[in-house]
């Protein structure tokens, strides 16, 4: 897409720390909720990594 800015290298990360804060808060487990934070940001970033080399 045209004028879509583009992704910053610890962007997703940040994302899914973010998320993984607020499920350990709602599991009242902080760490583990952080834990999944980050595989799923880092799992993510690894995925468009791959879509961008296609390109």
């Amino acid at each position: 897409m045209e004028g879509k800015k583009p992704i910053k290298k610890g962007q997703y990360l940040s994302i899914g720390l973010a998320i993984g804060l607020m499920l350990g808060l709602a599991m009242d487990n902080i760490p583990i909720g952080l834990c999944i934070g980050v595989a799923l940001g880092a799992a993510y970033s690894a995925n468009t990594k791959k879509e961008e080399n296609k390109k």
